[in-house]
């Protein structure tokens, strides 16, 4: 048992059953913050990414709706922890929002033992994977005996964000876990977009390993030279977002001179994702990384500054 501190844990019972069971929603205007998430910056204390109610639904639902394309039956299991965006947005709002199933399970893959989330995809008949590159590395550490010992005839598309993924990790995941027969598809966005900015539409382009794809209709990129001038074509540089779109942040909580600064200042009218990428001569977009001292570990941003505070 668990020893209860008092003052910091209390019985579900006593929390809970004073609520009425039956939940009355409340109208919200569209422009009303809808939640608030702490992403790291390169300086200063990490910053909260305020969403608004009406354009990151909308969003959200777009998205998920767009790139896994729900079918009656599907049930999606996206790894993601829901406390960050790709939990709020792939575990929770996207699927509920097209009317789909959601799996949620508090594990890893490779603990208690080697293969615990295919044993879950056979079990619950998971139909679409949704994790991150991390996870794809160490289910490829197991290796592929592992994987060859269970069904996963339910699968019928996966799914990767959260940082670039090396083209030998994501032929592995396709060939051994998809079994040569599951699209990938491989995602970039963030905390501030809300749902997928580049990504693939299954069944519509061709597939390049490693690669994001290219940015969702409705959305326009451009990718900065060093000297902050838009290049045509082949190129590689700062990634940024030319128009606007409705799951944009709409601001950092109580700090709107930051988050003009932090995402604004580049270029006019662009949006500075942060990161570096490259575009190929087919307008397919390969993420290159951070353009700051922030680390990117699936998906979560840590600010070196965070790191040498807390060693300290």
């Amino acid at each position: 048992a668990v020893p209860m501190l008092p003052g910091r844990d209390y019985d579900y019972h006593d929390f809970v059953d004073h609520f009425e069971a039956d939940f009355v929603p409340v109208a919200m205007h569209a422009e009303d913050p809808m939640f608030m998430l702490y992403t790291s910056g390169s300086t200063g204390k990490p910053k909260a990414i305020v969403h608004a109610t009406g354009g990151y639904m909308v969003w959200a639902a777009y998205t998920m709706g767009m790139v896994y394309t729900p079918r009656a039956n599907d049930v999606l299991w996206c790894t993601a922890d829901v406390a960050w965006i790709t939990g709020h947005t792939s575990v929770v709002y996207g699927p509920l929002a097209n009317g789909g199933t959601t799996m949620i399970s508090d594990s890893l893959p490779t603990s208690p033992y080697p293969g615990r989330w295919f044993d879950l995809i056979d079990a619950y008949k998971v139909t679409m994977l949704f994790t991150a590159p991390t996870a794809v590395r160490a289910m490829m550490a197991q290796g592929e005996a592992v994987v060859q010992k269970r069904d996963l005839s339910s699968l019928r598309l996966l799914g990767i964000a959260g940082e670039p993924i090396s083209p030998d990790a994501w032929l592995w995941y396709h060939d051994v876990v998809g079994k040569k027969r599951c699209p990938v598809a491989d995602t970039w966005w963030q905390t501030e977009t809300a749902g997928v900015v580049l990504g693939p539409v299954p069944g519509v382009q061709s597939l390049k390993p490693g690669s994001a794809t290219m940015p969702l209709p409705g959305l326009e990129m451009v990718i900065l030279n060093a000297d902050g001038k838009a290049e045509a074509g082949a190129t590689a540089g700062a990634l940024c977002i030319a128009r606007s779109w409705p799951g944009q942040c709409r601001t950092i909580w109580k700090d709107h001179e930051r988050f003009r600064q932090a995402y604004f200042s580049m270029a006019p009218g662009l949006y500075f994702t942060g990161d570096g990428a490259r575009r190929d001569e087919d307008g397919y977009y390969w993420i290159t990384g951070r353009m700051d001292d922030v680390i990117n570990i699936a998906g979560h941003r840590l600010g070196t500054a965070e790191v040498e505070d807390a060693l300290g």
